[in-house]
């Protein structure tokens, strides 16, 4: 069992993906509105990402007065929308169970603080278990389509954790928009990034549209060959 899994990434024209300093006023509505069309049950992003979006800095310590079972805990099975966060250790400090809407699915280890646990549990957001001390994506993915029904994914970013579900063979299309400016600076990632040692092979894919967009952007839309 496993939901259609898109990655929608953005990039210049030389593959980078961190947009500081770009300047592009019209990209993020233009990633947004095409991201928008996939219609998912859910998009996925790193803690990084998500940590940008939470707006929090730390969660109150004290809260857990036992040892809590390292089982998945679902405090919303019926949302429009999930907003899965990528987040092995449980740092994403949440203010409440929702994230542009969504409702917060937390991926953790097992080796999260059980203070963690607990206090996702108090402010009633949603978590699943990946692995003892790494996420299995595959594992994952399986689970949230089995609990609670989930069609289609939409993977945006980080590119480590695109570059992870790449790498895992878990996705079925790859959407890519590329704007108009090229950034060469090699410190910055590109859209698909693996540790080297864990890469396991290209992937290959194959070309089913392409788009020209307003402010000269371009829209390529591959799927898994």
């Amino acid at each position: 069992m496993k939901p259609y899994i898109v990655v929608h990434m953005m990039s210049s024209l030389d593959g980078r993906s961190l947009t500081d300093g770009w300047n592009l006023d019209f990209a993020s509505d233009l990633y947004e509105n095409t991201a928008a069309t996939f219609k998912a049950n859910a998009w996925i992003c790193g803690r990084v990402t998500m940590q940008e979006i939470s707006h929090g800095s730390d969660y109150p310590k004290g809260l857990a007065t036992r040892p809590i079972p390292r089982t998945d805990h679902f405090a919303e099975r019926k949302a429009d929308q999930y907003a899965i966060s990528i987040d092995p250790q449980g740092r994403v400090a949440w203010k409440n169970n929702t994230a542009l809407k969504s409702h917060v699915i937390e991926v953790l280890t097992e080796q999260v603080a059980d203070d963690y646990l607990a206090y996702l549990q108090s402010i009633g957001v949603s978590y699943v278990f990946g692995g003892k001390s790494e996420i299995d994506l595959d594992k994952v993915v399986q689970t949230l389509a089995r609990e609670l029904d989930l069609k289609k994914l939409i993977v945006e970013g980080g590119s480590h954790v695109s570059g992870a579900f790449v790498n895992a063979g878990l996705v079925d299309e790859v959407s890519v928009l590329v704007l108009p400016l090229v950034d060469g600076r090699s410190e910055h990632p590109s859209s698909f990034e693996v540790a080297m040692d864990k890469w396991q092979a290209p992937a290959y894919l194959k070309l089913t549209s392409v788009e020209k967009m307003d402010h000269d952007a371009l829209w390529l839309r591959y799927t898994a060959s």
